[in-house]
């Protein structure tokens, strides 16, 4: 199926290119040829972004579509090392954060860890968070959650956030429907 629309991209490019390319010339035959190679790369952007949407509604149909998210809230008592994450009992995602990546996580930044096809029913997310807790311990923890998969698309949010009153970090897992 890659192929295919591997090779529908590179034969849509090169008659997109061409063609474009001649129209141009033919138009104006005494225009730069910087203008005509700014008109195709503009052309050739416009296609890319275009085949790259019809990609992902042809290999993630919104029917059985699943996507997995993290983000954090204040994490003043959990500073993230990786994110580990099995669906189903199979490993889908593994993640180690830079710190760049975790400072956008704590500026309100959202992550999608998982993109994945899944059919509908029940189905169970275990998450394994590790990273330095309080008092610069080694912490790691998980979280799991059993969700039904509906019709539609399905969205799950992997929260870190901190609980003053226990002074360290929960883990929430959120289902969005």
């Amino acid at each position: 199926m890659r192929t295919l629309l591997q090779s529908l991209a590179a034969l849509a490019f090169v008659a997109s290119a061409g063609s474009a390319l001649a129209q141009t010339a033919a138009a104006t035959p005494t225009a730069g040829l910087d203008e005509r190679v700014q008109q195709v790369k503009s052309d050739v952007i416009k296609l890319n972004r275009d085949l790259l949407v019809l990609e992902e509604e042809l290999l993630f149909p919104a029917s059985t579509q699943v996507a997995l998210f993290v983000s954090m809230d204040v994490g003043k008592l959990f500073e993230l090392d990786s994110v580990q994450i099995k669906l189903d009992d199979k490993l889908v995602s593994n993640h180690l954060y830079t710190p760049l990546e975790v400072e956008a996580l704590h500026r309100g930044g959202v992550q999608r860890l998982y993109l994945g096809n899944l059919k509908s029913g029940t189905h169970e997310i275990v998450a394994f968070f590790t990273g330095k807790g309080p008092h610069e311990r080694d912490y790691k923890r998980g979280a799991t959650i059993k969700f039904d998969k509906g019709t539609g698309a399905g969205y799950v949010e992997l929260r870190i956030k901190d609980s003053t009153g226990k002074l360290q970090p929960e883990f929430d897992v959120k289902v969005w429907q």
